[in-house]
């Protein structure tokens, strides 16, 4: 009993540690969901309609489009800008697709297997004809190519081992499931939008009073008072009357994404005079050495030339544009005195070696000749060089050798801007572009030999041979040390915005200014590589002052100071008084315009009150009237004609946006040779109906709580 006793009076005691562990347990879960959403949320690129997507599935989509680019242009990669239009056209098609399939999956819009069919058999759709499966004859999408693709392609998938043909039908395969999405995904669009079409209809009493606001003719003459004769001066503007009219244009200053306004010092490295001294004497070396008769090919290596010398004759285009306009000042085998270009920041050294005329465009046929043994491929190429000089016939000499012999061009554009050229290449090229047509070549290469035979030429024109010794103008690591330094210091002494505007100049910097920057931009400044700087401003507090950024192409230092946070919603009067205040002006001035023409009773008697009177022809209601002596556009006074009567004096001002007017109706007629016709009139007017409704995407994305994250991640 004792015992028992002891346990309940540490009751309490128990109780509370009981108490403390399961709370400890509760605490330790929430913090871990807590961890685990915030981890989420720090992994989402972006949020429409609640449908989040990861910041792997948008790299997959970008992946996707990079590799359709790549594929379909032949290209090996993409500049840093080409790249930022991809993530944005992946984006603006995520945010679309998701919106456009939620307001399908209401309306239980779809896009049928069938209907797919329907449109590949067709094969008329757009976008089918930038696909590998066009008929060249008809120049037509062929769906039995891709039917046959598809059956060769799932055989490929079940080769075992590492093959270049099934990678290129996977290749080709990706491609298509790219293009199939996309046109099903346009499908929708367009069924949405021609569900949309049939809602918005016409009649003959609009298709009549569209027709005759487009088609009846007024000529007035006019009284006008322009607002740029009232002084601004002689106009009072109050706070009140700010106040009212920035209610009355509220919904004008609505912003629907936040933006954050910047001031910021970018300071950018360049060359110091002993960096570009020690460029110049490289480029004095490579100028003597050229002059000098020096192998080019040499000088241009051992100058380290950022513009490669291939040791072929290109055409102008295929030049440097500060080079081709170098050129023509010169002679063949002269050689220039080191030169600057502004543009691309590089200092120049050019010899010009040769000028010649060649084809742009080469048609040829060639037998490739390979053997067990090198002298053994040169003993064949003889054999069929001799053969093909007897007058045997090349497609019969190729089949033999089981190849086509089928003609094909080589342009210019193929090789011209290639950076380096192996010697089998160049020689292959030299023989192409040399041969006249009609001839042949028993071309000896390294691999074996090629019977090569031109059959025509087009288009000669001149070609250059061009020695380049190019450098950017770069700054050394003394000199980005020192400037880094003295920007460190600036930095460092001033942690406040005042401060940095306090102090700029007296380190010889400049502080800028940019408003209502918005997170789906690319960059800071106008600099690339400023994705941490942008991070910054959108998780930072008006007033903060960022860290010392490096940036641009490691050429440029900055600091940033966040001065303001324009949160979603409707902008303060504040940020907009300057737009509101010119409008607040013009009412005024349009008071006095109007008080100055009342009572008038005639055109007459208007511009004895100081009104400038014009005649003005041919005013129609469908389109604004253009005054001269305003400088302004007028649609209210292309309405305010267009319900006065024949010969009316019309003694109300009309308010205008550069004028107060008045005006007497001379005539109102018919435009010449204009005939109604109801059916078109009413066709018309729905196509106008459908352009504006084809806005109808704007005012869904305002109600899908679209969340751009991308700054976080690109």
């Amino acid at each position: 009993m004792a015992a028992i006793g002891k346990i309940r009076s540490w009751g309490p005691v128990l109780a509370t540690v009981i108490g403390l562990a399961l709370f400890a347990f509760i605490a330790e879960e929430m913090f871990r969901s807590c961890e685990a959403t915030g981890n989420e949320r720090r992994q989402q690129v972006g949020e429409v309609l609640g449908k989040k997507i990861s910041v792997q599935e948008f790299q997959s989509l970008v992946d996707e489009y990079q590799d359709v680019i790549k594929m379909t242009q032949g290209r090996d990669n993409l500049s840093e800008e080409e790249l930022n239009q991809v993530k944005d056209q992946v984006w603006q098609q995520f945010v679309n697709n998701t919106i456009l399939e939620k307001e399908a999956e209401k309306l239980g819009l779809t896009v049928t297997d069938a209907e797919m069919q329907n449109v590949l058999k067709a094969g008329t759709h757009p976008m089918l004809a930038q696909t590998p499966f066009v008929n060249q004859q008809t120049g037509r999408f062929d769906a039995t190519q891709l039917t046959k693709f598809l059956a060769d392609y799932k055989k490929a998938q079940q080769t075992t081992g590492e093959n270049e043909m099934v990678e290129q039908y996977q290749r080709i395969y990706n491609y298509w499931k790219f293009i199939e999405k996309n046109l099903r995904q346009q499908m929708l669009a367009q069924k949405y939008q021609a569900l949309l079409g049939q809602c918005l209809l016409s009649n003959p009493i609009s298709a009549k009073m569209a027709f005759e606001g487009q088609n009846q003719e007024s000529d007035i003459q006019l009284a006008a008072l322009p607002y740029s004769a009232i002084k601004d001066a002689d106009v009072t503007v109050s706070d009140a009357d700010l106040k009212a009219k920035y209610d009355e244009k509220k919904e004008m200053f609505k912003q629907y994404v936040e933006s954050r306004d910047i001031k910021y010092v970018d300071y950018q490295v360049v060359a110091s005079a002993a960096d570009r001294a020690a460029l110049m004497k490289t480029m004095k070396e490579a100028q003597q050495n050229f002059q000098a008769g020096q192998a080019v090919a040499e000088v241009v290596r051992k100058a380290q030339s950022q513009q490669a010398y291939v040791g072929i004759p290109v055409s102008r285009n295929a030049l440097p544009t500060d080079i081709a306009a170098k050129i023509d000042s010169m002679t063949v085998g002269s050689v220039s005195a080191p030169f600057e270009t502004k543009f691309d920041n590089t200092l120049n050294v050019v010899k010009f070696v040769n000028k010649v005329q060649l084809p742009d465009s080469v048609e040829y046929r060639q037998i490739q000749v390979g053997a067990e043994t090198a002298e053994a491929a040169k003993k064949r190429a003889d054999s069929i060089y001799t053969a093909l000089q007897g007058g045997a016939e090349f497609e019969a000499l190729a089949k033999k050798y089981g190849q086509t012999g089928d003609k094909q061009w080589l342009t210019s554009a193929m090789y011209e801007r290639a950076q380096n050229l192996d010697a089998d290449t160049k020689n292959y090229l030299n023989v192409l572009t040399t041969l006249g047509a009609g001839e042949s070549k028993n071309l000896e290469m390294s691999q074996g030999n090629i019977i090569i035979q031109v059959t025509a030429r087009r288009a000669m024109v001149d070609k250059y041979d061009v020695a380049i010794v190019k450098h950017t103008i770069d700054f050394s690591k003394d000199t980005y040390s020192q400037a880094y330094n003295k920007f460190s210091q600036y930095v460092s002494e001033n942690k406040t915005l005042e401060q940095l505007e306090a102090n700029a100049k007296k380190f010889g910097f400049n502080v800028q200014e940019r408003k209502d920057l918005y997170s789906s931009e690319h960059n800071v400044a106008g600099l690339r590589s400023t994705r941490d700087a942008m991070k910054w401003i959108f998780d930072s507090k008006a007033g903060e002052v960022s860290p010392l950024y490096e940036c641009g192409n490691n050429d440029h230092l900055l600091v940033i100071a966040l001065t303001k946070v324009h949160a979603e919603g409707y902008r303060d009067l504040a940020d907009v008084e300057e737009m509101v205040k010119q409008e607040v002006i013009r009412d005024k001035k349009f008071q006095k315009a109007a008080e100055q023409l009342a009572g008038v009773k005639s055109v007459a008697d208007a511009k004895a009150k100081g009104a400038t009177v014009d005649s003005v022809r041919q005013i129609t209601f469908s389109a604004p009237v253009f005054v001269q002596s305003a400088g302004a556009s007028e649609p209210a006074l292309s309405g305010a004609v267009a319900a006065a009567k024949a010969g009316q004096f019309v003694s109300n001002a009309v308010k205008g946006n550069g004028a107060a007017y008045v005006f007497q109706v001379l005539q109102k007629k018919e435009r010449e040779g204009a005939k109604m016709d109801a059916k078109q009139q009413q066709t018309q007017l729905k196509q106008m109906a459908m352009q504006a409704a084809s806005r109808f995407m704007n005012e869904l994305y305002l109600k899908a709580g679209v969340k751009d994250n991308r700054y976080l991640f690109f």
